[in-house]
């Protein structure tokens, strides 16, 4: 069993910044829940649970965790955390209710695939370069959420059919509401991975040999901040706790770190190999940290009849990078450049929702008379319902 992050805030989470919101909407109907529940009294009878002489958790269990809901008799401090929470949902998580507006729903349940792969690139020039790329790595997973609270088990693919145990692994904490979205992940990797082009071997032609003197090891975390968080909703594309009912984007602003620890090393490539290799070193290292601020645009495209949902996002990065003395280059202070652009494409129908998303993280690292690349590709399909 995986718990995410998320559960070690969960107290706080849940009560300040909720996956939801207080509109509890959908897109056919944009009027809040309790203008619902008293347009529809003789329905909510017919469905009431009687709480007398019962404990104030129970009677939130027996009503389906509607926290809000005046029949639960709180005592003073559940009381307390339920007005932070009503506070924390006005300020991090209000909307325009013609643009955005909640599902209604505390719960969801997800199944999910998640595939990755690595890319790097040596370049001295157009045609004396080298490319790396490693295997294709899936996992899948299912996850039950409440709130901002999540919790799962995911599986790597090659374990589960005998292929033995990858020497990786991804870690991914994030978290939205409607101002802003913040996210941490930690990646390694070693071995794994073959040459596509090493400078005029084969004529300069696409070739498949296999490497695994290469190991990665990344960092980065970063906070972006909405500008038109009113009316644009990133949860809507990537956490499924919001309608997005018209299309609006948004600039994009923030700030965050990148931390990249990548060695390569080819004396055990053939000696034919070896003179082909740019720049005729056989030992490359890059180890840096960066401080970078964001900048970019985001926009969800609504698709008629407001079941489909585009959002693609693109927010490069500059700022200064701190190169650790076992790096091929010889100065400490450079200019960081890197980027983050994703997309997704979201159906709903009704409580059920399907999602597939991509993203690409972006490095470049100037090393004088050479430039490194090195990317992270991924992709992600999810299918889950809302109760």
């Amino acid at each position: 069993m995986k718990i995410s992050l998320t559960g070690i805030i969960v107290a706080f989470a849940a009560m300040i910044i909720p996956a939801g919101c207080i509109y509890a909407q959908s897109p056919e109907c944009a009027m809040p829940v309790e203008n619902v529940m008293a347009t529809d009294s003789a329905e909510q009878d017919s469905r009431s649970v009687e709480f007398v002489g019962m404990p104030w958790w129970r009677q939130l269990i027996a009503n389906g965790f509607h926290i809000n809901d005046p029949r639960v008799r709180y005592p003073a401090f559940p009381r307390f955390l339920v007005k932070v929470y009503d506070w924390g949902d006005r300020v991090f998580n209000s909307y325009d209710p013609e643009y955005v507006v909640g599902t209604g729903k505390n719960w969801k349940v997800m199944a999910k695939n998640y595939n990755w792969f690595e890319s790097y690139m040596l370049m001295y020039s157009f045609d004396d370069r080298l490319n790396i790329r490693s295997q294709f790595y899936t996992d899948i997973g299912a996850y039950l959420n409440f709130m901002a609270v999540s919790v799962g088990y995911t599986a790597k693919i090659g374990n589960l059919f005998g292929k033995g145990r990858s020497p990786r692994t991804n870690f991914n904490f994030s978290f939205t509401c409607s101002r802003f979205q913040g996210s941490f992940d930690l990646t390694t990797t070693k071995g794994n991975t073959h040459i596509t082009r090493l400078g005029n071997y084969n004529g300069g032609k696409h070739i498949y040999v296999p490497f695994h003197d290469i190991s990665q090891r990344s960092m980065n975390g970063h906070v972006l901040y909405f500008f038109n968080n009113y009316r644009y909703s990133h949860a809507a594309a990537y956490c499924f706790s919001k309608y997005q009912l018209k299309s609006a984007g948004t600039w994009v602003g923030g700030a965050g770190f990148n931390y990249q620890d990548i060695e390569m090393d080819f004396e055990s490539l053939p000696d034919e190999m070896k003179s082909y290799l740019p720049g005729k070193q056989t030992k490359y290292t890059f180890k840096y940290c960066d401080y970078v601020a964001y900048g970019g645009y985001a926009y969800n495209f609504v698709l008629k009849p407001r079941r489909w949902l585009i959002n693609v996002m693109g927010v490069p990065a500059v700022g200064y990078r701190h190169a650790y003395s076992q790096s091929n280059v010889g100065s400490k202070s450079m200019f960081a450049l890197n980027g983050n652009f994703s997309c997704a494409a979201v159906y709903n129908h009704k409580a059920l929702f399907a999602s597939v998303n991509a993203n690409v993280k972006a490095h470049v690292y100037f090393g004088g008379d050479y430039t490194f690349f090195n990317s992270l590709f991924s992709t992600s399909f999810t299918v889950g319902a809302r109760f």
